[in-house]
């Protein structure tokens, strides 16, 4: 049986199937390899962006594909895993997901559900176009550069993406953006202003704002960019109507973030450190919310 996450949100939770008996067959046929991937070949990003990054394809109960890992990722036509990957038969597996996603949910028939679904084909198509920008190179192989740590940002939390998931995937999977951007790692992929009973009804600044300040984020504007004499500083966009993300500032004065089940990074998505995340490439995140600050031990999250 296969249990798949439509890797495509940062906060609110991803889509997941579990396809099993003739749709799990067919889904394994569909990863046939074709050859290896190689460096140099163009493939999906080497760190993580914002917007879709490719199926979580994981291998529960009796493994259908016996050569690869319980865990490994999919996207246009390419499998990648912590070893390597391989180019696949089928560069068309995202859509036939969808099809058995919507459908088995029976939502397929309502306007909201299909917009979504549209949406989805959409930055699955914009995915593969930008592609087309990167080399591959195994998650394994990405460094991590030491970074000059500024001492107005000394209160920042230390950039340690190894803690945050890259060696455990329980621990990358179960831990989003607000995870991250608050420093609180709860395994239950948190979500703003739930820990209060004052979740978000949109997807807009203004509602998740104050559901992250029912959580006692401190919103603070006029910060503009400057760390904070007490706790840390963190920064809040949104996909309008659709999703949102969080950055926090680190004691290196640069930001790093991460985005849903995705390792932690400080890049954004042209590959650059993040020195502002208002300047930054936030690829469908285009609407800057605020800074807030976070005040470790006096605030709630689950």
């Amino acid at each position: 049986m296969y249990k798949i996450t439509i890797d495509v949100f940062s906060g609110r939770p991803n889509p997941v199937i579990e396809l099993k008996g003739k749709k799990a067959t067919e889904f394994a046929e569909r990863l046939t390899e074709v050859r290896n991937l190689k460096h140099g070949d163009r493939h999906f990003p080497k760190f993580a962006t914002a917007g879709y990054r490719g199926l979580i394809v994981e291998q529960t109960g009796k493994k259908i594909n016996l050569d690869l890992p319980r865990t490994f990722r999919y996207a246009n036509g390419d499998v990648l895993h912590d070893k390597g990957g391989f180019k696949t038969s089928d560069e068309k597996a995202e859509a036939f997901v969808l099809d058995q996603f919507y459908t088995k949910a029976k939502l397929r028939s309502t306007k909201r559900l299909e917009n979504e679904r549209e949406k989805m084909l959409f930055l699955i198509d914009a995915f593969k176009n930008d592609r087309e920008e990167f080399v591959f190179t195994p998650w394994a192989d990405v460094p991590y550069p030491d970074l000059p740590i500024k001492t107005d940002c000394m209160c920042g939390p230390a950039y340690e993406p190894l803690w945050w998931g890259d060696a455990n995937w329980n621990v990358m999977e179960l831990n989003n953006c607000y995870n991250y951007a608050t420093n609180y790692r709860t395994e239950t992929f948190a979500q703003p202003g739930k820990a209060h009973n004052a979740m978000y009804d949109f997807f807009d600044c203004q509602s998740l704002k104050q559901a992250a300040v029912a959580d006692k984020l401190i919103d603070f504007p006029r910060l503009d960019n400057n760390c904070p004499t007490k706790g840390h500083l963190v920064a809040l966009v949104i996909d309008p109507g659709w999703d949102y993300h969080w950055y926090r500032k680190d004691n290196t004065g640069y930001w790093s973030h991460k985005l849903g089940s995705s390792p932690a990074i400080h890049f954004d998505n042209s590959g650059n450190l993040i020195a502002d995340p208002r300047d930054a490439n936030r690829g469908n995140y285009t609407n800057f919310c605020t800074f807030m600050v976070v005040h470790h031990g006096r605030i709630k999250v689950v």
